[in-house]
């Protein structure tokens, strides 16, 4: 069965989107993602403060 994330509290930092969103077992997870074409970019997080690090901290390797 496909999984569906509803992303909530979505905020831009540069070209990267940080987002909360609820994973498979209720618990709140965060994720960073790159929108630049061909980054690539994108990781998950415990921690909302984290996923917003990585996003700020973010270079594309592209």
């Amino acid at each position: 069965m496909p999984v569906h994330r509803r992303f909530r509290e979505v905020r831009k930092f540069g070209p990267v989107k940080v987002a909360t969103f609820y994973d498979g077992h209720g618990r709140d997870k965060h994720s960073a993602a790159c929108t630049a074409p061909r980054c690539g970019f994108s990781a998950e997080y415990h921690d909302r403060s984290a996923a917003e690090l990585a996003a700020r901290t973010h270079h594309c390797a592209v």
